[in-house]
């Protein structure tokens, strides 16, 4: 939603310089939870005294980021010397970081009650004035009659600035929301309890840091290879398109992860996570499709500018990319039941050597499309470990002949409709495709879905 606003509002330089400071913003934002989401799940289900895991790990988030608040507003200065931007978007920062960090226990709380409704609404409403906040500050106050007293909080060249104010007044306004929470536990700090949550949380600290040089460390490193902050932009804007994938991936991993958890005592579980697999393969091979063929429509309301069209090409990897990593999430369920945290640690440190090395080898020679060649690679190797390692430590049955199919058959006919340029010009060929991809998963699964339709009637 904000891509076109920002790609409207902003140089492609200035755009590089907003994707560069949020690439520093996720990795602070893994090392500030430092796994205690997760960990959060895994004891809440199976501790009997849910109230003291809540108030220990909300005690322990609570004083980590107080604590990180005083040293980086001390440092804020060679803090913003080192990024080399200014220091107000430093300190702007730093604030999103602590009040992000501080409702992550009251999030995780109604994700692990089930509580999907509450926990939608304020995430909607913190997008909501996020996206209103930046629509404000970039295109109506620049119109202003300077007569008008709104016109007062306008600076010249301040767009960046302006949408960090927007993202701190909208996690202010979540902490508010959910701070009712800190009210109502009693503080308690269990210490046995947090070492354990830390020994299982620590690993996936190691693998978020992996993850978030996987995802958003080639921002960094192209301008450290001094790419031109004109094609960093235009990369980063285009990179976005490949957020469909990212929307599906998330919102199915947020539901899910409470979902292995409370069911891996079930009777014939393996097989549920099994067939939960499979189907989400089914369905981010349809999205992957879907996205390729009418990416140009798509580029039209997402990324508005030609002049930041150079990087269309990278977009079919980038979706393929976060395809495979939310297969990964699908395979990675088997460490997180045996306690084997650490694995995907080791895993996610594998792809992020894989991704530094790619950029290494490819950007010099093929600026931004050795990135995103880094980020396929990376996140597909990742999948095949895991698969692999996960079969010998907690075999699940996978339908592989068809989660193969499926992945095969929608990249082939994404990769002719995009890059064939007679087959891309006309959209006869890519919505055949989509029919035809759609019987194929019908042919496939016919017997599973008469069952559903008949259920239905």
């Amino acid at each position: 939603m904000l891509n076109p606003l920002y790609v409207h509002a902003l140089p492609k330089a200035e755009f590089a310089d907003v994707s560069i400071i949020f690439a520093y913003l996720v990795f602070f934002n893994v090392i500030l939870s430092y796994g205690m989401e997760t960990a959060f799940f895994r004891f809440y289900n199976i501790e009997e005294d849910k109230k003291n895991v809540i108030s220990t790990s909300t005690v322990s988030l609570f004083w980590s980021s107080i604590i990180f608040l005083c040293i980086s507003l001390i440092y804020r200065e060679t803090i913003a010397d080192w990024i080399n931007v200014k220091t107000e978007y430093i300190t702007y920062t730093i604030w999103i970081l602590v009040l992000d960090a501080l409702v992550i226990i009251p999030f995780s709380k109604f994700r692990a009650e089930s509580r999907p409704m509450k926990y939608a609404v304020i995430k909607i409403a913190n997008v909501g004035i996020n996206f209103g906040l930046n629509i404000f500050f970039l295109m109506v106050l620049p119109n202003l009659s300077k007569d008008n007293i709104l016109s007062t909080f306008y600076f010249e060249n301040f767009q960046v600035g302006y949408i960090f104010v927007s993202n701190l007044l909208a996690s202010l306004f979540t902490f508010i929301v959910v701070s009712n929470n800190y009210f109502k536990i009693n503080w308690h700090f269990d210490y046995e309890l947090w070492k354990k949550m830390m020994r299982y949380g620590l690993p996936i600290l190691i693998a978020g840091i992996g993850f978030a040089i996987n995802e958003h460390f080639d921002k960094i490193l192209l301008e450290k290879f001094n790419v031109p902050k004109a094609d960093i932009g235009a990369y980063s804007a285009c990179y976005k398109l490949g957020m469909f994938m990212v929307l599906f991936r998330t919102a199915y991993t947020l539901g899910i992860e409470p979902f292995f958890f409370s069911h891996a005592d079930k009777e014939n579980a393996s097989q549920t996570y099994a067939t939960i697999t499979k189907y989400f393969v089914i369905s981010g091979s349809f999205i992957l499709l879907f996205v390729i063929v009418f990416i140009d429509l798509l580029k039209q309301l997402l990324v508005p500018s030609p002049k930041y069209w150079d990087a269309m090409n990278v977009v079919p990897l980038i979706v393929l990319a976060n395809f495979f990593l939310g297969i990964y999430t699908n395979l990675s369920v088997w460490y997180k039941l045996i306690n084997k945290t650490h694995v995907g640690a080791i895993i996610s440190i594998f792809g992020a050597l894989l991704t530094l090395l790619f950029n290494f080898w490819l950007v010099p020679t093929l600026s931004y499309y050795g990135s995103a060649i880094a980020t396929i690679v990376a996140y597909g190797s990742m999948m095949i470990i895991s698969y692999y390692l996960g079969q010998k430590k907690y075999p699940i049955p996978y339908d592989m002949e068809k989660i193969i199919g499926y992945i095969g058959v929608s990249t082939l006919l994404s990769t002719l409709s995009f890059y064939v340029p007679i087959l891309r010009n006309s959209y006869i060929f890519g919505i055949f495709a989509l029919i035809l991809f759609a019987y194929y998963i019908y042919r496939n699964e016919k017997t599973t879905i008469l069952k559903i339709l008949k259920k239905q009637q």
